[in-house]
């Protein structure tokens, strides 16, 4: 029997079992074992693919990647095009674009590089078309742009939510609150700081059961957490991306449409072939890619706006900042002084390396 079809039996049978107390520690099995087998999907290592293959290994350039994902023929390679001016294939036909394609968009100075994936279908975190391949180089992104056509959103977008869930991306999340540890003996130890209102007991001796884990001290500080969570923290191979569901195609359809899709989460409506509301999804592109800009001053001299050196939120330091620059500066600085969001004065702040930087600082640096 094939992982998907193992997969497909125990989702089976967990549709067929009524959750209640009895049930509990069986179904908490049942979710540990689908989730060791959705691992070897993950994992190229064991599965025997992935995400690499002809056309779908890309040189990362920039300081994000944006990643499209989306099935046939809703728009993607049109947007493509049109925000990077890099060509990629369009036709009203199904399958158009069959490897990952990449280009660069600037936004407030910052590169960001664009990656046209291939349309997947259902079934794409089992290996149908080529979807493990497409999710995998969607896993390594800062940001995913889900294009869903606005004639059939919520469809299409349950879809493929469940197929990136299924390749162990999570979106518009961050990782749960549990710690788990293991140790040497003890037995289980459970203690939370919130109510269990998702995590039944049984469920969570029935994960660890399953893991061989027997000596552990589990700490629950998320607040509703489920037995997913827990499996979640315990594989420890999820990631957390940030995505905006891309409505395209809005010329086709009444301003009255139009405010109903206002009311989707993340979502951004555009038209990619008339050009309509793509300021706004750039807009909500830098807000969620959470980027730093931070300017530099020569000493003597007005600060350069004209070209920024762009930080990851979390990696600005000034001492990230000198690096961006030059990886001898970090080493030759005697100070700087920081203007701007992060400095304590308006004239301006002496800091050292360990200082972080706000969006639109200005650094003037000192060498030793």
């Amino acid at each position: 029997m094939t992982t998907v079809q193992k997969i497909k039996e125990i989702e089976d049978e967990m549709a067929r079992t009524q959750k209640n107390k009895a049930t509990s520690y069986h179904l908490g099995l049942l979710k540990a074992k689908l989730a060791k087998l959705r691992r070897e999907l993950i994992d190229p290592k064991t599965s025997g693919g992935g995400g690499g293959g002809l056309g779908f290994d890309v040189a990362r350039t920039g300081i994000a990647s944006v990643g499209f994902v989306g099935f046939p023929s809703v728009g993607k390679s049109t947007l493509m095009t049109k925000l990077t001016g890099t060509y990629s294939e369009v036709a009203e036909y199904a399958f158009t674009t069959l490897t990952t394609v990449p280009g660069t968009v600037k936004v407030h100075g910052a590169p960001i590089q664009i990656l046209d994936l291939p349309g997947i279908i259902e079934g794409a975190a089992d290996g149908k078309g080529r979807g493990r391949q497409v999710i995998a180089v969607a896993r390594t992104c800062n940001l995913i742009f889900i294009v869903l056509d606005v004639l059939k959103p919520l469809g299409d977008k349950r879809i493929i939510e469940a197929e990136l869930e299924g390749f162990g991306i999570r979106l518009n999340k961050r990782p749960p609150n549990i710690s788990v540890k293991k140790k040497e003996r003890g037995g289980i130890a459970l203690s939370n700081t919130v109510p269990l209102t998702n995590l039944d007991p049984d469920e969570i001796k029935a994960i660890l059961a399953e893991y061989k884990m027997s000596n552990c001290d589990i700490t629950v500080r998320e607040p509703n957490a489920t037995p997913e969570d827990l499996i979640d923290v315990i594989e420890g191979n999820r990631v957390y991306i940030p995505a905006i569901y891309v409505l395209n195609k809005i010329d086709a359809i009444s301003i009255e449409e139009l405010d109903l899709l206002y009311k989707i989460p993340n979502s951004v409506p555009v038209s990619s072939r008339e050009w309509m509301n793509v300021d706004e999804l750039l807009d909500v592109m830098w807000q969620k890619l959470n980027l730093v800009r931070v300017y530099t001053k020569p000493r003597g001299l007005a600060p350069d706006y004209s070209e920024p050196v762009v930080l990851r939120h979390g990696k600005s330091s000034v001492e990230d900042f000198c690096n961006a620059i030059h990886k001898e500066i970090a080493k030759q600085l005697k100070y700087a002084l920081v203007w701007g969001a992060s400095a304590k004065h308006a004239r301006g702040q002496k800091v050292g390396l360990e200082h972080i930087l706000e969006d639109e600082d200005v650094v003037c640096i000192y060498k030793k």
